[in-house]
């Protein structure tokens, strides 16, 4: 369910088409586990007396109450339903997210102390303000779909469903059955989770409808392409104009198909209806947007709203207008994603825990890369990973007819042996750092002449980059990562340039330098959270 932020980064994918697998390969981290319990932080025997209350049992609050409850903290989770989790559990379907592993992974933050009250809505946040809580986080989601308000909507509101609604009543066993023929409307991660439990609920055809291209779809990439594996039909430049029915039942939709006018860039200029097509259903799931919904806090709390209902929250802080009251995840700046809420929540974790000292809510500790060593050995950062092509390894999935035999089989098994083992090697050890020390050079083109993918240059100095880019040995048409540019090196004043874009990491240079003027260092990521910046502990993390 990531969203996988950090592949786009990965600079496998600026040497060949795809970056790691790197979510898939956490996976396999995760699935092949030992019992992690004893490397997990326990409930503190000693509280600091602080009370925090969490709304909405969502990734956003149990982060917050992850971070906070080790340093004694006595975090309290509000949760409307009757099971933890939020949209984790209530949104995204068991076959893609198992109901055991969410429940495996929220006990762990409950057996750190932290208190979780099930089926109990908070109904007005003025009486919790009143209960004495040191600090309040509001991380209730958007849990409001949007509707679609077109002729016929209300004629036959059994067949007509809000995406995330109808996902939820699936998922707590309210709605087992649908019809035979499913559209689904809006071109999300949602709607792709809708046309997928449509199949498992016994639909015998269903078409997800979009109103503009492909290159337009919210969905992620890899969504569709599962979607698309179990038959699902994707039509686009479709927009919806009514719903149809014929004695009170859904009978189908019409819509107009779109032409769509582009500018030299790709985007639309505008667009104009070429005809009317019907599309005959018995049932319509809209998944076209969330929305927030606070009407359960009162306009005189001190929480102030902009017009779209969505709370004035500063970006950095996470704090609102009214002191000591924290917003995070889709709450906060409207949907997004599990991973963004995640780091909401560690950062609003930071910001409460700076509240209750007393301590300004602006004081943060940088994230950065710190170099291990200035000198390693050859054996030290020499490794077997090939930078020659591979193909990034695709996840096995289980059998199309197996998948649908029950509503929460996993599709994904995993990667086998074999995977795992190419896989990893795609790895291009973004920690180990090439570090160039230029008066030790004496310019024998050593490292330029080994280099594979040549990425090295020792050019003549000048100050204007489009002079120094035609002078290099490589085509600089990437422009993700600036240039190492040496000082002048001792013999010539020519520089040292290296285009990080390309570069592999490989070590060879290192290895075949004659005076050791380039050489590896391992560098270490250093991300603080609450807790972290005032006892000098950090957590290592190498990406």
């Amino acid at each position: 369910v990531c969203d996988r932020p950090c592949e786009p980064a990965c600079r496998r994918g600026r040497v060949e088409e795809k970056p790691v697998a790197i979510c898939r390969l956490k996976r396999v981290a995760a699935d092949h586990r030992d019992d992690i319990k004893k490397y997990l932080p326990k409930k503190p025997l000693v509280m600091n007396g602080k009370k925090i209350a969490l709304i909405g049992a969502g990734p956003a609050s149990f982060t917050v109450a992850n971070d906070l409850a080790p340093l004694g903290y006595q975090c309290t989770i509000f949760e409307k339903l009757s099971k933890p989790g939020g949209l984790m559990r209530s949104n995204i379907p068991a076959f893609r997210l198992p109901e055991e592993v969410l429940t495996e992974e929220l006990n762990y933050i409950l057996d750190m102390g932290v208190e979780l009250k099930l089926d109990t809505p908070i109904k007005s946040m003025k009486s919790l303000l009143d209960e004495g809580y040191d600090s309040i986080f509001v991380g209730s989601g958007a849990p409001k779909g949007k509707d679609l308000n077109l002729p016929n909507r209300w004629d036959d509101k059994d067949h007509i469903h809000i995406g995330i609604n109808w996902l939820e009543e699936v998922a707590f066993e309210h709605t087992k059955t649908v019809g035979d023929n499913v559209l689904i409307i809006g071109v999300g991660n949602t709607a792709m989770d809708c046309c997928r439990t449509s199949l498992r609920l016994g639909a015998k055809s269903v078409k997800v409808m979009g109103r503009k291209p492909r290159s337009y779809f919210k969905a992620s990439k890899w969504e569709v392409e599962d979607a698309e594996e179990e038959n699902v039909e994707i039509i686009v430049n479709h927009s919806p104009e009514a719903f149809i029915t014929q004695d009170g039942r859904l009978t189908g939709m019409l819509f107009s198909v779109m032409k769509h006018n582009f500018d030299n860039d790709g985007n639309i200029i505008n667009s104009q209806p070429i005809e009317k097509v019907t599309i005959p259903c018995d049932d319509v799931i809209l998944a076209i947007g969330q929305e927030n919904a606070f009407p359960w806090i009162e306009l005189d709390t001190g929480i102030k709203f902009d017009k779209w209902n969505v709370p004035l929250i500063d970006k950095k802080t996470f704090e609102s207008t009214k002191k000591g009251v924290f917003f995070g995840g889709d709450s906060a700046f409207g949907p997004k994603n599990i991973i963004w809420a995640v780091e909401h929540g560690h950062q609003a974790a930071i910001s409460i825990h700076n509240y209750c000292r007393g301590v300004s809510l602006e004081q943060r500790v940088l994230n950065k890369i710190e170099l291990k060593s200035t000198k390693m050995g050859m054996f030290e950062w020499s490794y077997s990973n090939s930078f020659d092509g591979s193909e990034r390894r695709k996840m096995e999935h289980l059998d199309l007819v197996k998948r649908f035999s029950k509503l929460n089989i996993e599709v994904e098994i995993g990667f086998s042996p074999e995977q795992i083992a190419t896989e990893v090697q795609r790895c291009l050890n973004c920690d180990i750092q090439t570090v160039f020390d230029a008066p030790k050079c004496t310019e024998c083109d050593a490292c330029i002449d080994i280099c594979p993918v040549e990425c090295l240059s020792i050019t003549e100095n000048t100050n204007n980059e489009e002079i120094l880019r035609e002078s290099l040995n490589f085509d600089r048409n990437e422009f993700d990562q600036s240039l190492f540019i040496s000082e002048e090196l001792k013999f010539t004043n020519r520089i040292m340039v290296k285009d990080e874009n390309i570069c592999l990491h490989c070590g060879l240079c290192a290895e075949r330098c004659p005076t050791a003027a380039w050489d590896m260092s391992e560098g270490i990521v250093k991300i603080h959270h609450a807790g972290t910046q005032d006892q000098n502990y950090t957590s290592e993390i190498a990406e």
